[in-house]
């Protein structure tokens, strides 16, 4: 047991362009799944907290949504959560995928990183398949850009690389006690969790052919005498084609999303699930300011 007066705790913001593996950096580091991982870009939409502890450091890991340049409503509330996150935190640590050059969008983060107080660090992210003799070049042309406390050079899917990470950040948050319970591993509710696995696994499913126009929502959640938890999530998107692609032909697609979101939720949650999903059109709901809240997004005015 860790000493109160030992211990240390504080925010880690994971900024960066999108699908340069914050999520799967977050994953790795809580040691468990709290954040969706996909390969389309811009997944994650809200803050994920997950909780990592390292000795008598306690880590929360916010994982923030791609930066990009904003074209909707949604990408603006997007993008300013995440600069949002980054201003408030107490290390920022700047994703990189390593076997890309710098794109605009890289080059817009860097621009804004400068304006960033909090101490910040650099990591290279997929190493493992990056060209080495190109990557000590991208740490210097990087560091040279932006003031960056230390560099690390990992890869999130395998791990390597993320113990030393994890240690650094460990040592650089703020003395002080610990915000969550020792066996927490994030601060997001259960219904939220389970709706962020039914929603990655309907983009893992449908990623070449849903836009971004659709969100999942946890309607009912009931636990049973039996110990099971019975779900009922709805799937909403903007028309009635996009929900015809949901379903698919005969109910297929939908089942098959709903069976690879139960088994996920109830290794989450530990206990048997029944999940119901339902597909209803919902129009315009990019444009309704109840829906950011749900994310815990703010809503642009403009």
């Amino acid at each position: 047991m860790v000493e109160p007066s030992e211990q240390r705790c504080g925010f880690v913001a994971l900024i960066g362009a999108p699908n340069v593996g914050k999520s799967t950096l977050t994953n790795a580091l809580v040691g468990s799944k709290v954040s969706i991982v996909t390969p389309k870009v811009q997944t994650t939409r809200a803050l994920i907290h997950g909780i990592a502890i390292v000795g008598a450091s306690q880590l929360i890991l916010v994982d923030t949504p791609g930066i990009f340049t904003p074209r909707r409503r949604l990408d603006r509330a997007m993008v300013g959560t995440a600069w949002g996150s980054a201003h408030e935190a107490d290390v920022v640590a700047f994703l990189k995928d390593a076997h890309k050059g710098l794109g605009d969008d890289d080059e817009a983060v860097l621009k804004a990183l400068g304006e960033v107080r909090p101490p910040k660090v650099l990591v290279l992210n997929k190493v493992d398949v990056a060209d080495k003799p190109l990557l000590l070049t991208l740490a210097e042309k990087l560091n040279a850009r932006v003031k960056f406390a230390a560099t690390f050079m990992i890869s999130a899917l395998s791990g390597d690389g993320v113990a030393d990470l994890k240690d650094f950040l460990a040592a650089h948050v703020p003395a002080g006690p610990w915000l969550y319970p020792e066996d927490q591993i994030s601060d997001a509710p259960l219904r939220q969790l389970a709706a962020e696995i039914t929603r990655e696994k309907l983009y893992l499913r449908l990623h070449q052919e849903l836009p971004y126009q659709s969100t999942v929502e946890t309607e009912v959640w009931k636990e049973l005498k039996d110990g099971s938890v019975r779900i009922e999530q709805t799937i909403y998107v903007e028309r009635e084609s996009q929900r015809k692609i949901v379903l698919g032909e005969a109910g297929q697609t939908i089942k098959a999303i709903g069976a690879a979101a139960r088994k996920d939720i109830a290794e989450e949650i530990e206990h048997p699930v029944h999940l119901f999903l339902f597909v209803k059109v919902r129009e315009g709901w990019g444009d309704d300011p109840e829906r950011y809240r749900e994310m815990g997004l703010e809503f642009p005015k403009e």
